[in-house]
């Protein structure tokens, strides 16, 4: 997506910025999130186990899904003309609707919903980002998220 210049911020606020690419979530970057957070949950590592639940097969975590945001973003997330750097500056709201099986796909649509200077040079952007799963009818999850930008 297209930078978007500090003086036209306040126009693109409710505008859709863009949405991402589709990425796997396979089982191998299930069981790599859970080596890295300690939640080895039968429904995420066990695809024995997981058969018997009413999901039939494992699941992401649903941090696994929160945590793929900053990739898909950087294809499909407001960015901000001259932007030096930004940082995650945490969440409104945040929702997990439906989980993502082992071996779907996922993409992030991106909708910038505020915008505050916080500091001279420093944005606050709040957006809403929706994870879809490839196939279904529910989203992964929908969250507000909030990242300070330095110009």
């Amino acid at each position: 997506m297209a930078a978007i210049k500090v003086e036209d911020i306040k126009d693109a606020v409710g505008t859709a910025s863009g949405t991402s690419s589709w990425v796997e979530v396979d089982q191998s970057r299930i069981d790599t999130f859970a080596e890295c957070t300690g939640d080895h949950q039968f429904i995420h590592v066990n695809p024995e186990m997981a058969k018997m639940t009413p999901f039939g097969t494992t699941i992401a975590h649903g941090f696994l899904s929160l945590s793929l945001i900053p990739m898909l973003s950087y294809e499909a997330a407001p960015a901000l003309d001259g932007a030096k750097m930004g940082l995650n500056y945490g969440l409104n709201k945040l929702r997990f609707l439906a989980p993502v099986k082992s071996g779907k796909r996922v993409r992030g649509h991106f909708k910038l919903v505020g915008h505050e200077e916080k500091n001279p040079g420093q944005h606050l952007l709040t957006s809403e980002v929706t994870i879809e799963i490839e196939g279904e009818e529910k989203p992964a999850l929908v969250a507000e998220t909030l990242s300070l930008v330095f110009v």
